[in-house]
């Protein structure tokens, strides 16, 4: 039974973030699924809910769990995601997890921040689409440029979904999970900020740290995610190896 790969997105964007991913993965012969949860990409029309999107990372999860050991991928909000699903009460049939731009803790004055933010911008003409475009256009590869907009933007989600993840209990969760564990973060990630309590809780988990990199690091560097994907797997493959 080969590694099968669940991957799960973040805020505002779908899918189709993971096509870097995806093609690289179907490439070297691996099975994955990229979900779409709630409120975002094909499912637009739905309200978020923690519940229906923990529901919906477990659906993946088992579904992959009956074709071979799951390595499980988050990023940013779908890291935390991961990050709580995992570590939960019951643990869920997940051998590794990369969760990639999600070292901060969703509460307080930095959560508080962020929505504030993206309410700003999402005031302005056009609720800043312009201004997204062109941030990617700066710092996004052409390859990976129209990945995080092909599935659009959930812009009418946002708020309720940051809302949301102050519910989440991700110090907690953090000290359950006991399985291969990797943070991956760009350089300049702004969500770095609690990088060395998410150490501490999970003193056993890897931290990468990928260079020239902001939030975005599986698109602004996909060859090195990808590398990452790469050892998260073979360290699920070589237990089984050996």
């Amino acid at each position: 039974m080969s590694v099968q790969i669940v991957l799960v997105h973040g805020i505002r964007t779908s899918a189709t973030m993971w096509r870097s991913q995806v093609a690289y993965l179907d490439d070297h012969g691996y099975s994955c699924t990229a979900v779409d949860l709630p409120g975002h990409g094909t499912r637009m029309d739905e309200d978020f809910t923690l519940q229906e999107a923990l529901h919906t990372i477990d659906a993946a999860v088992r579904a992959a769990a009956a074709r071979g050991p799951v390595l499980l991928v988050g990023h940013s909000m779908g890291g935390l995601l991961c990050l709580a699903y995992v570590g939960g009460g019951a643990a869920p049939p997940v051998t590794a997890l990369i969760a990639a731009s999600c070292t901060a803790l969703p509460r307080g004055t930095s959560l508080s921040a962020y929505r504030i933010v993206a309410r700003a911008v999402d005031r302005l003409p056009d609720r800043g689409l312009w201004l997204t475009e062109r941030i990617l256009d700066a710092t996004i590869p052409l390859e990976t440029r129209a990945d995080f907009a092909a599935g659009g933007y959930a812009l009418d989600t946002q708020d309720r979904a940051l809302q949301s993840l102050a519910n989440l209990d991700i110090a907690s969760a953090l000290e359950r999970i006991r399985i291969p564990l990797w943070f991956v973060n760009g350089q300049y990630d702004q969500l770095r900020v609690n990088e060395g309590l998410f150490q501490r809780l999970a003193p056993h988990a890897e931290l990468i740290i990928v260079p020239r990199t902001t939030h975005l690091v599986t698109a602004m560097r996909p060859r090195v995610f990808n590398a990452v994907l790469q050892l998260a797997i073979a360290t699920v493959e070589t237990p089984r190896a050996s």
